[in-house]
């Protein structure tokens, strides 16, 4: 089978190949699937790169050990081992695996029957793949730990990627006013997605204006603990996503100590993968939400694609297509 595999860490033009490797067999509680649709996260640009350093504690200190990335896939299940139960051969299924492993970036994988479940009828496997992760991401970030309120006051900082654009729509279901931040490239897209306010990051840092929010969406960690509480209204919550490693460390300290001198309030997400993902595709089959899918491209196209990611230049949802 097709698969794109690094052997060490580096840039994904450099250290990524699209190589013939053998086709998985399923252990006793995994499926085999025929991947038809994955995309890209920011967990590839970090893994295929080692970056952050910490990283490399769990995923291989001088040799990746993962040789395949990719995390979210949908597909059909081609064979299982012998004791899966909730799934058989010709489901056609989705989900984000990263609980379990990584390896999407190819035409095949077997991996734990409890990573993936059953992908609607009617949605179409790009649709499907690009669906798990950034859904629940925004979902349990504005929802879960954000708490969010009809007519709310809402941030999104990368409110041009896939989080942001799922996190508007939910935000808008509640009536909410919503503001982007992203580059200057990504605001038109921004302001016709919904988005009532969008701010070029390169010119205006949001932290420092007059405006504060009831909510702080953050998929990029990039300012400092205490300029996020100033951009936060009495009882505001800032819920971040990932970013900056040092960053995401003061939060995590600053967050515990908050709430002793202040109403606001300073949390990570901890995603608990595709929880919630039943509610999300329903919203889709209502066209409450319209996924922005920036693709689909090839396989093959992979290393150019992680590290368009990287440069911050998607808009929307990275998706790669297996078979024309």
């Amino acid at each position: 089978m097709k698969a794109i595999v690094f052997e060490k860490y580096g840039l994904p033009g450099k250290v990524l190949k699209c190589k013939e490797v053998a086709k998985p067999i399923p252990k006793e509680n995994e499926v085999l699937i025929k991947i038809q649709a994955t995309t890209v996260n920011d967990y590839d640009w970090s893994l295929v790169r080692g970056k952050p350093y910490l990283l490399r504690l769990m995923y291989g200190l001088s040799t990746p050990k993962y040789r395949i990335s990719g995390m979210e896939l949908s597909g059909t299940v081609e064979d299982i081992g012998s004791n899966v139960e909730k799934l058989k051969v010709g489901d056609a299924v989705f989900g984000d695996i990263s609980k379990y492993g990584f390896g999407t970036f190819a035409e095949y994988i077997s991996i734990h029957e409890n990573a993936v479940i059953k992908k609607p009828d009617d949605l179409s496997f790009e649709t499907a793949a690009a669906i798990p992760h950034a859904s629940t991401l925004a979902l349990q970030a504005l929802r879960d730990i954000g708490e969010i309120k009809e007519g709310q006051k809402i941030l999104i900082n990368g409110g041009g990627g896939g989080v942001g654009t799922i996190g508007l729509q939910l935000a808008k279901l509640k009536n909410c006013e919503v503001t982007g931040v992203d580059s200057r490239e990504k605001l038109d897209m921004m302001l016709s997605l919904g988005f009532d306010y969008v701010i070029d990051y390169k010119k205006v840092n949001f932290t420092k204006t007059e405006e504060q929010y009831d909510i702080i969406l953050d998929c990029k960690t990039n300012k400092s603990t205490f300029s996020y509480l100033r951009a936060l209204n009495p009882n505001g919550r800032y819920v971040t996503i990932g970013g900056n490693l040092f960053n995401l460390i003061r939060i995590l300290f600053w967050g515990k100590f908050v709430p002793l001198f202040s109403t606001k309030r300073l949390q990570i997400l901890g995603l608990k993968p595709n929880e919630g993902l039943d509610y999300i595709c329903e919203l889709v089959k209502q066209n409450k939400i319209k996924l922005k899918i920036d693709g689909p491209y090839r396989l093959e196209d992979t290393p150019s694609l992680i590290q368009y990611f990287g440069d911050g230049k998607h808009k929307g949802k990275i998706v790669i297509k297996m078979r024309a």
